[in-house]
């Protein structure tokens, strides 16, 4: 059985494999917006988006982000909070070609938006499961205990 921690590193892997999710604000009128995270290394406890000023997201508050990784054999979902980020060394960090394309003012767009996710914790599962199990799903057999994957809830 993988432990929490191996869990928790398989995330982080994941996620930066492929860093896209849908995020939506715990309100509950609105639907998720997919968005790109920015993801810091040194920095397990948040990640970050460009935004504009007019997102659905821009408010900030309690919200909630699913990941699906690449090759959907981990799926997550994550409790946080969105906050801006105002400090310019951040912004500047993350910067790039890629970004600078959704903005026309660039780094001086005066609809820039970052926002920073703070993580509170996360459910995560991990489906792991054999040839045999496979061949069960697909033709409808009983799927044991073992083949079933794991879930975890972990604090990030």
């Amino acid at each position: 059985m993988s432990s929490d921690s191996d869990i928790r590193k398989r995330f982080w892997k994941e996620f930066e494999a492929s860093p896209y999710l849908m995020v939506g604000l715990e309100d509950g009128h609105r639907h998720s917006v997919p968005m790109t995270a920015q993801l810091d290394k040194h920095a397990d406890s948040a990640f970050w988006f460009y935004t504009a000023t007019d997102n659905r997201l821009a408010p900030g508050g309690p919200a909630m982000a699913q990941f699906a990784a690449k090759g959907h054999d981990l799926f997550a979902c994550i409790r946080g909070t969105l906050v801006a980020e105002t400090d310019p060394a951040v912004i500047d960090r993350y910067w790039s070609k890629q970004v600078e394309a959704w903005y026309p003012g660039g780094r001086e767009d005066p609809s820039l938006l970052m926002l920073r996710f703070d993580l509170d914790d996360a459910e995560i599962w991990l489906a792991d499961l054999s040839v045999k199990g496979l061949f069960k799903l697909l033709t409808g057999g009983d799927i044991r205990e073992e083949e079933r994957g794991k879930h975890a809830e972990l604090t990030l």
